[in-house]
């Protein structure tokens, strides 16, 4: 979030959690994107703060509690209040268990395990969704907009457009069972905590293959995931890197060092192509 914007956000968490009989004297900032994530003390609680016109707070709660409900590996909402979004002030606060981080790491076995629960919990469930390729069409609307990637060379746009029609059209070939996946589990949704790995963060979940999950792990998670297709992996990662490559080049990008990270993604993308 801007700066002017955070302040107003973690004042209005501190404020809801107040309300709820939570005390709030201090809020810490563990995550900062679309939406922040703080942790209140002392009443030891996880706040997510969204602004009003941005955000799936009801989805997010009720696929959560479900998927909780279901045994998944999943972080859960805070018990002590009562599981929705507070909306105040222009924001949307949803609060959740804070869960005290695990010393060691997760382990790609560990994560892969997880996943593959979470997958089959998942599949269990009848909730609309978008599909993967929703994402993929997006991406190519900004590249067909000049003013919004107006920092792409022409080969570069050209390459990130062939790369995301190509692949695509090759994953839907293949065929593989679809379902409802999480979206994006990188290591940033994932909490190491001592009842082992939990994924947060509902807001992408969408519809694909597992493979398409999985192309946002840690390449070492894959070779634990049962069943896994490892071109369909490989070519998911592909399309995920291109998808991720075009956000890095939005003129509205507030991504930490992101220039730097779209310059490296495309210098992978061109290698792949071979013209490098």
């Amino acid at each position: 979030m801007h700066a002017s914007e955070g302040v107003r956000a973690v004042a209005v968490a501190r404020s809801v959690a107040a309300s709820l009989g939570l005390p709030a004297d201090e809020a810490a900032v563990l995550h900062d994107s679309n939406k922040l994530t703080l942790r209140l003390l002392p009443a030891d609680t996880l706040a997510r703060v969204a602004p009003a016109d941005d955000q799936v707070a009801e989805f997010e709660v009720g696929l959560a509690r479900r998927l909780t409900e279901a045994g998944c590996p999943v972080g859960a909402l805070d018990p002590r209040v009562e599981p929705r979004g507070y909306e105040r002030d222009g924001f949307v606060v949803t609060l959740w268990r804070y869960y005290a981080p695990a010393a060691d790491e997760v382990t790609p076995a560990a994560f892969a395990d997880a996943l593959a629960r979470l997958h089959a919990g998942m599949r269990a469930l009848d909730v609309p969704a978008p599909r993967y390729t929703e994402r993929v069409e997006r991406a190519l609307q900004f590249l067909a907009d000049h003013a919004r990637t107006p920092g792409l060379a022409p080969a570069d746009r050209a390459l990130l457009q062939e790369t995301l029609r190509s692949t695509a059209e090759w994953i839907a070939a293949r065929g593989a069972p679809e379902q409802l996946l999480h979206g994006e589990p990188h290591p940033g949704n994932v909490l190491a905590t001592a009842q082992g790995p939990l994924f947060i963060d509902w807001e992408t979940c969408c519809r694909g293959p597992a493979e398409f999950d999985l192309a946002h792990a840690p390449e070492e998670v894959g070779a634990h995931y049962p069943g896994v297709d490892a071109e369909l992996l490989r070519r998911c990662r592909l399309l995920v890197l291109a998808v991720i490559t075009v956000w890095r080049w939005d003129r509205e990008d507030l991504f930490p060092d992101g220039r730097r990270m779209g310059e490296e993604w495309l210098a992978r993308i061109r290698a792949a192509a071979g013209r490098e």
